[in-house]
């Protein structure tokens, strides 16, 4: 039988990685002297790494920590490291080298090739495109893309660097919010005085011994929880289990079967997209007109009643949000919605909802109507009841232990405030100086001329990526990409600086999310490949030519760095010790088992009032009322998203883009185990059989998806278990246009819409998308995402003096560094690793002191530290 190509590149990649002779070692195997057993640790989870005359040859797994070791770690992280996709030298566009200070002719970003250059000439160039835009257009031009932290585990992750040199340059404008939670971190702490969607979850013994019934809503923790932000060790997963064997009921609501509800025997109810509100609105008015709601806790615990039950009543809008109004607009039939409703009335009941629902115009309203209905049941703040939303990230449900973790170098503060919500980049660069609302405030985008992206893939995770290349060749001067491989974002840069994996290196990390009771040596485990720098020798070099190094690296090397973190922390043992064994773990104390998400609020709501204006939990709030919003009204409402099943075209589907299985993000696409992502080397795309059949459609044929906004191939991969109208395309696909302007990857940002969520949050909504899908007959060429660009050689080396270097960094002063107090130290140390460092006046002190409840004890801040950090902050607050 002929090999098809599916199945020959999974074999080449086999073969691949058998000729480079590596291998995965089986837990406690010993290895001969001439041998090294290395420790690291990852996203995707703690291993030692074997080395063998300086070179990778094999991973092991750390069952004793990690008992689930996933496949990304196991053979992704082999496969990669010595991928063709490495940037093994420093690179800068063609076009550009022949005329650094002219025409750079940017409109070819992503189609020619780069030229091999020497790290002097990259630095020089670099230095200069700064220089130069701070002197023509201000700091403010720099404008920072790499807002999201997750390049790798590391305390020294590249956007910490990058801050922490801009600042000291005199600052750079950056990304505000992010694209994992976006909507509901905004609203959320107006409502009930917390971020929640990064908020620990009641600890698993309370559920495993109370919880009767446990709804999902979008919620997957089966997939979601394989990664963290720091380092997985996947310990939730046996608890999840262990509470399907104990007989706790689990419900699903998802248009999709995933695989946490097949792994938990979940009931599934089929909704539309982006319908959530309605279905809990209409909960919310059964448990009313049938008298079964909270009557004293609502009295109690919750302000704003009167206007939300008007509100399901229709007093406004003259349509009762009965279950069969709800059924028109989700599918579900009305009695469905009646029996959902006084189950979870009837029973201890939790409600676990995802993230990917509030990625959706109106995010804001999903999460708030489901505190709204659990509200009303009484749920919120009992043991093994309330609503949760991080239970699928960072092993949700894991006791805190509440010890102090390692604190990293401090980004200081931004001498520029001017931001721009991560959504808007496009529409920024297109339109700078215009103004924007968020959280309350009307803001200006800053004028962006330059951008610097390091360790984070712009083109993969911006949505309408037309809109963004097309803004970017129109408005952006310079494009400076720092990573490790030829991702979509160094294709489209013009200046690409090669930096180090984390195995290149040294750093430490800890884990988990939540329960922070791990710290992770990360080991240098072999020699840099190619002529690779790692993130802190690159910023420690510009900050040399603009005259910082001192303030940059404080006369300390990257180790002495590391060791002063692993000080800073709660660990006993000597870094020494630490750093041979490769990890520390610390106790969890007993009285963390009996934690209850807003226990405290339940059972004293003066003395452990919410921080809301009312100190409760606001069913309608007058701070969103007040602002005018008219995407964001004062309550939880249902508003039909421009594109929805509601209104689309006969022919048109349901785009959701969920993470992916087998990949970070973008991590991990280069890599083998992005086979189990792929249809003949394409993304797949998740297609209902039915849906399939009527457009000739059969499992593994190439498909084409459209909308006004882009199209893309994918392939065909079908199911039963599916929504029919609905069509899953899991981003992070790498990026290469066909020449018919299709993604011939299956990148899926090139059908979604970078339209806000709304005027108060300006989140993504992604998940708000409708597009049409069909046989594909005319494909160019196989997916050449994964390979890397033409380089050409330096045909006789560069004139840096051409430049004028030296006077355009002449010109550039540095930044006047104030006396930091140690609360602001702390804060810019230990609170701002996730995304660039936020300003202390995004929200005001009494947000101030919710959100930090929740993320103090992820910081792993001690309680004097956190008492420093709540000064500097009340005295920077919104007001």
């Amino acid at each position: 039988m002929a090999l098809s190509r599916r199945e020959f590149l999974k074999s080449a990649l086999a073969s691949a990685i058998a000729a480079n002779g590596l291998s995965l070692f089986p837990a406690g195997q010993v290895f001969a002297d001439d041998h090294h057993v290395i420790p690291h640790a990852t996203h995707y989870g703690p291993f030692n790494a074997i080395v063998h005359e300086g070179k990778l040859i094999g991973v092991q797994p750390v069952t004793a920590i990690d008992p689930l070791p996933t496949k990304m770690l196991l053979e992704g992280v082999l496969s990669r490291t010595y991928s063709d996709t490495r940037i093994n030298y420093p690179m800068v566009r063609k076009s550009y080298l022949e005329n650094p200070l002219g025409d750079t002719k940017p409109n070819l970003r992503g189609k020619e090739p780069f030229v091999r250059v020497d790290w002097n000439t990259a630095l020089a160039l670099t230095a200069t495109a700064i220089a130069n835009t701070i002197e023509k257009h201000g700091n403010e031009a720099i404008f920072s893309t790499s807002y999201d932290g997750w390049a790798h585990a590391g305390l020294m992750r590249p956007q910490t660097l990058q801050g922490r040199f801009f600042n000291l340059i005199g600052g750079q404008s950056t990304c505000s919010g992010d694209y994992s939670a976006g909507a509901s971190e905004v609203i959320l702490p107006h409502v009930i005085g917390d971020l929640e969607v990064y908020s620990p979850q009641t600890a698993w013994p309370v559920i495993e011994k109370h919880t009767e019934l446990m709804v999902f809503i979008g919620c997957d923790p089966f997939k979601t929880n394989r990664v963290e932000y720091r380092v997985a060790d996947h310990q939730m997963h046996q608890h999840w289990q262990q509470f399907a064997k104990k007989g706790i009921k689990f419900v699903s609501i998802n248009p999709q079967q995933t695989e946490t509800d097949k792994g938990l025997g979940c009931e599934m109810i089929h909704i539309r997209p982006n319908t959530d509100v309605a279905l809990f609105t209409a909960m919310a008015y059964h448990i009313y007109k049938k008298d079964l709601y909270d009557k004293a806790y609502v009295e109690k615990y919750t302000v704003g009643f009167d206007k939300y039950r008007d509100y399901l009543l229709g007093k406004q809008d003259g349509v009762e949000k009965t279950p069969e109004w709800a059924e028109k607009i989700t599918t579900i039939k009305a009695d469905k919605i009646r029996e959902l409703a006084e189950l979870t009335i009837n029973k201890k009941t939790q409600l676990a909802a995802g993230w990917a629902i509030q990625r959706a115009q109106h995010g804001e309203m999903v999460h708030w109507a489901i505190i709204n209905y659990a509200a009303m049941a009484g749920k919120i703040g009992k043991e093994g009841e309330g609503a949760g939303f991080s239970w699928h990230y960072g092993n949700g449900g894991m006791p805190q232990s509440g010890q102090k973790m390692p604190i990293g170098l401090s980004q200081g503060r931004n001498p520029i405030s001017a931001t721009c919500p991560v959504v808007l980049v496009p529409k920024m660069l297109n339109n700078p100086g215009m103004s924007f609302t968020r959280n309350g405030e009307t803001l200006t985008f800053p004028k962006a001329k330059m951008i610097y992206n390091s360790g984070n893939n712009l083109l993969s995770h911006q949505q309408d990526t037309n809109e963004l290349i097309q803004a970017l060749n129109d408005h952006v001067d310079t494009i400076v990409c720092q990573d490790p491989w030829w991702c979509a974002a160094a294709r489209y840069a013009d200046i690409v600086l090669p930096a180090t994996t984390t195995l290149e290196r040294n750093d430490i990390s800890s884990g988990g999310t939540y329960s922070n009771n791990k710290i992770y040596a990360m080991r240098q485990v072999i020699e840099p490949v190619g002529e690779s720098w790692d993130d802190y020798k690159i910023f420690s070099n510009l900050a040399f030519l603009f005259n910082v190094q001192d303030q940059f690296t404080e006369g300390k090397t990257m180790m002495q760095h590391l060791e002063d973190a692993y000080h800073s922390s709660s660990a006993t043992e000597s870094f020494a010790t630490f750093w041979d064994k490769g990890i520390t773990v610390l106790p969890t104390p007993q009285t963390a088992n009996n934690y209850v998400r807003h226990g405290d609020f339940y059972q004293d709501p003066i003395k452990h009032a919410l921080h809301t204006p009312s100190g409760k939990i606001e069913l309608y709030s007058e701070t969103i009322a007040n602002m005018q919003l008219p995407d964001c009204p004062g309550m939880p409402m249902w508003m039909p998203p421009i594109e929805w099943l509601g209104n689309a075209d006969p022919d048109q589907v349901h785009v959701l883009s969920p993470h992916p299985w087998m990949r970070l993000h973008s991590q991990m696409a280069n890599a083998d185990v992005n086979s189990y992502e792929s249809v003949d080397g394409r993304q797949f795309v998740l297609i209902n059989k039915q849906d399939a059949a009527k457009r000739g459609v059969k499992e593994g044929d190439l498909v084409e998806v459209f909308n006004e906004r882009g199209k893309l191939l994918a392939g065909a991969k079908l199911a039963d278990n599916v929504m029919p109208g609905v069509i899953y395309i899991h981003e992070g696909a790498w990026l290469q246009l066909d020449v018919y302007g299709r993604c011939n990857s299956g990148s899926v940002n090139m059908l979604t819409s970078s339209r806000p969520s709304s005027g108060l949050s300006q989140g993504t909504s992604a998940n708000t998308c409708l597009a049409y899908f069909k046989k594909c007959d005319n494909p160019q060429s196989p997916n050449k995402a994964y390979q890397p660009p033409v380089i050409e050689t330096l045909k006789k080396p560069f004139n840096i003096e051409q430049l004028g270097m030296g006077a355009a960094l002449n010109a550039i002063k540095p930044g006047h560094k104030a006396v930091e107090s140690q609360g602001e130290k702390i804060f810019y140390s230990a609170c701002t690793m996730c995304h660039a460092a936020p300003n202390p006046s995004d929200y005001t002190y009494m947000q101030w002191q919710g959100i930090t409840k929740s993320m103090f004890p992820r910081a792993g801040l001690s309680a004097s530290d956190q008492k420093l950090v709540l000064e500097y902050l009340q005295a920077n607050a919104k007001k």
